[in-house]
């Protein structure tokens, strides 16, 4: 993992250049795979009205004529109906948690055959919040993972580290300790996409410089070749996620191993979203 940080810090002078040959094979790798495509995530958190989310539906739809990428919208539980049924292609929509057992006595509980039975494609699992907030270990995230591609959903997996992990020079430990209870669990990870989410950068205004946020994408698919397979590892495409904003997005996209990004308070915005979903152009 080391030598995969120190060697993917060579990166071009111009990060809006086409990426170098060894992305480009990468890529190739990561088409026969999967789509190998730029993907980008909304995350509305709680956040919404009925009113607001059909303002912003509208204002994606608007401009979804000029997305040139995968789009995966997070909508909170009880708009996902109002979402699925006003949102056009190219977007989708994914809930933002899933309960990791099956049907039962589970007060409160929304389970993946839920999300399945009324076509939620995607859910997102392990977000910080929900790691810091609701006690969810890497444990328990790894088992939602599982049962969601158990039943068929596609899934965004955060992972990230917080900032006295990261001062601690912890950061690489952190990520691939959260990867590794989900590999222990899951062998295919042909609908998974990784989000690398900085704790200390989430909503906070701060953001990982794209030389950061490579490293440890760099560092993370590494672990990932190791645990699933050189074939597989190419395959997944990795997110970056914390303070993604119309500003940055651009310099972020140019990352060799940065495939996506995972939006929050922007994604509220359509305008704004629909300029960082625009970025997708510096992908190689």
């Amino acid at each position: 993992i080391a030598m995969a940080m120190v060697s993917s810090v060579r990166l071009t002078a111009a990060v809006r250049a086409p990426r170098a040959a060894g992305a480009a094979t990468r890529r190739v790798c990561a088409a026969a795979k999967g789509t190998g495509k730029f993907i980008v995530g909304g995350n509305w958190k709680s956040n919404g009205t009925t009113e607001s989310i059909a303002t912003l539906v509208d204002g994606l739809n608007a401009g979804a004529a000029s997305v040139r990428c995968e789009v995966v919208c997070g909508a909170p539980f009880v708009y996902l109906p109002q979402t699925q049924a006003t949102l056009g292609a190219p977007f989708e929509v994914a809930a933002q948690n899933c309960w990791e057992m099956g049907p039962g006595a589970y007060t409160g509980e929304v389970g993946a055959e839920m999300l399945k039975d009324i076509g939620v494609p995607w859910v997102i699992l392990g977000h910080s919040e929900r790691r810091a907030l609701c006690g969810e270990t890497d444990s328990v995230v790894a088992d939602k993972v599982a049962k969601a591609l158990e039943t068929g959903l596609k899934v965004i997996a955060c992972i990230g580290e917080t900032l006295e992990e990261r001062e601690a020079g912890q950061t690489v430990a952190v990520c691939t300790r959260q990867l590794k209870a989900m590999t222990d669990k899951v062998s295919d990870w042909s609908n998974v996409v990784i989000a690398y989410e900085p704790v200390w950068a989430i909503g906070t205004g701060k953001v990982a410089t794209p030389q950061q946020a490579q490293e440890v994408h760099a560092a993370v698919r590494a672990f990932m070749a190791e645990a699933v397979g050189a074939d597989a590892a190419a395959g997944i495409r990795i997110q970056y996620g914390g303070s993604v904003n119309p500003g940055n997005c651009d310099e972020l996209a140019g990352m060799e191993d940065i495939d996506g990004f995972l939006v929050g308070g922007a994604s509220l915005n359509a305008g704004d979203f629909l300029t960082i979903c625009a970025a997708a152009r510096y992908s190689a």
